[in-house]
């Protein structure tokens, strides 16, 4: 098939919009050929539960699924019974962007708590971790955190141990959507295991997708008294791939090496190079009305732009906005974001808010 769409358009809405590493696509085609063993029972499967016992250590089992709300929604409702009820921060992933999936498919009851930066700490939590033995409240079981979060900040790894330690006497578990953990990793400077299992992380949804993979995330299960029936959920879920060896291939080469690491360093650096040119045009005067409203910690980018400029600067640059009430947007950095997209894009904003 000839290529029918533009590879010279560039953009800043999400890590989903990039292609696929050629790494992975490699893994992918060395894994096509001759026959293997469907559902699971696959040479590349089994080296992924090696490849993440060298990341999380040994007794840990990983899941491949199909996507992240996949790897959320199975994770979490292998940690709750049917009355059990998930405390996360108001802006999360499994709150506002999977299409009410943990309700609808898990029958699962979110009790969000609003947080400035996305994140949570034990203060938050309790606004929500009460009511255990009232039959008239969802039980508060489990806390689901992200990291990074989906403003872009980050949870150092006393902040999550802080959360286990809080909420493990209480009788909850804790969850972790890691849909962008290695930029969370990469810009922490932490091994993936210091701010997961070490810091007391009881399930772990793993992303593959937003870093380079085609498709493919993956359930890992850093404590097995967490989770119980994954393999009976996963195909209920619709999540059990047949020809799971293509999923297991794409995270085995992403994460059996240091791909997964330099992918995420660099689109952590083009982020970072994006603020900066932000900030250098803020400074000089040819960049006038932003305004950052979160940190930049990882390949995410939150600004307020003035009326108007958004929709002209997507003439060119796609990307979205994230509260348009406030004129607030989201620029999202990929592995394959180059140093001249960003600069063309810097110059775009530096044009457009000198014409507002």
């Amino acid at each position: 098939m000839t290529t029918i769409h533009d590879p010279e358009v560039r953009g800043f809405a999400s890590d989903n919009y990039s292609g696929i590493h050629p790494e992975i696509l490699a893994a992918i085609a060395s894994a096509n050929e001759g026959h293997q063993v469907a559902y699971g029972e696959d040479v590349y499967t089994a080296r992924l539960q090696e490849v993440m016992a060298q990341h999380f250590g040994e007794g840990v089992e990983a899941f491949p699924v199909f996507n992240g709300t996949g790897a959320n929604v199975t994770g979490l409702q292998s940690m709750l019974p049917r009355w059990g009820a998930v405390v996360a921060a108001s802006s999360a992933h499994i709150n506002v962007d999977e299409g009410g999936a943990p309700e609808r498919v898990a029958g699962i009851k979110i009790l969000n708590v609003p947080s400035e930066d996305g994140k949570l700490t034990p203060e938050l939590i309790d606004r929500e971790a009460w009511g255990w033995g009232d039959e008239h409240r969802a039980q508060p079981l489990v806390v689901s955190i992200t990291q990074s979060t989906e403003l872009g900040t980050l949870y150092t790894a006393e902040e999550i141990r802080a959360i286990a330690d809080h909420i493990h006497p209480l009788g909850m578990r804790l969850h972790l959507d890691g849909s962008r953990i290695s930029n969370a990793a990469a810009s922490l400077d932490l091994p993936l295991r210091a701010f997961t299992r070490d810091a007391g992380v009881d399930v772990l949804s793993l992303g593959g997708t937003k870093n380079g993979a085609m498709v493919g995330e993956a359930v890992i299960v850093l404590d097995p008294d967490a989770s119980t029936g994954l393999t009976y959920l996963r195909k209920l879920n619709m999540q059990l791939s047949s020809k799971m060896r293509f999923v297991s291939a794409q995270l085995v080469a992403l994460f059996e090496g240091d791909l997964w690491l330099r992918n995420a360093r660099h689109s952590n650096a083009m982020a970072q190079r994006l603020r900066a040119g932000v900030e250098a045009g803020m400074a000089d005067g040819s960049i006038r009305g932003v305004a950052f409203t979160q940190q930049t910690q990882a390949n995410g980018v939150f600004a307020t732009l003035p009326p108007g400029v958004a929709d002209r600067l997507r003439e060119s640059f796609r990307f979205y906005d994230w509260d348009a009430a406030k004129n607030e947007v989201r620029w999202m950095c990929s592995f394959d974001t180059t140093e001249e997209d960003i600069d063309a894009f810097v110059a775009a904003i530096a044009r457009e808010t000198s014409a507002s």
